[in-house]
């Protein structure tokens, strides 16, 4: 019984190993051992032109290149261009009024410790191709009928 048993082992790994060279590849066309090169990092949108908003309360994208900007617990460079202080001279826009309150919608001196880190909600733009087919569709064209009629 023994005996046959390991001969059905045997079978079934000879014949799934003669199958493996046939089965796709799920780590690309590299084999293992090499090391394939980066792919190239697609540049930022760097045109300063405001994108309209997906749906409500989404936080604006960044629409100019923030690469090497410093956020840390010494210094945020973001204020130094979007803080009440300075969007006369800089010409860009304030930081919500939101950033100023607390969890309970106090209004607070400064900005709210969790507001801090713009990069948690606000992202730049790339020009990268998209890995996947994007379907979204805007809130208002799923209210409005084709032809924008009512």
């Amino acid at each position: 019984m023994r005996t046959l048993l390991l001969a059905a082992v045997a079978v079934v790994t000879t014949l799934a190993g003669a199958g493996a060279a046939d089965a796709p590849r799920l780590i690309g066309p590299t084999p293992f051992p090499e090391t394939p090169a980066a792919p190239q990092i697609a540049p930022d949108v760097a045109d300063d032109v405001r994108r309209t908003r997906n749906y409500p309360e989404q936080p604006p994208v960044i629409p100019h290149s923030i690469r090497d900007y410093q956020i840390d617990l010494r210094h945020n460079r973001c204020l130094d261009c979007h803080s009440r202080k300075y969007t006369e001279q800089s010409q860009a826009p304030m930081i919500s009024i939101t950033h100023y309150q607390d969890r309970e919608g106090n209004m607070l001196g400064g900005l709210a410790p969790r507001r801090y880190a713009c990069t948690a909600c606000h992202v730049p733009q790339t020009a990268a191709q998209p890995l996947v087919e994007n379907r979204f569709r805007d809130i208002d064209s799923l209210v409005s009928p084709p032809g924008g009629g009512r």
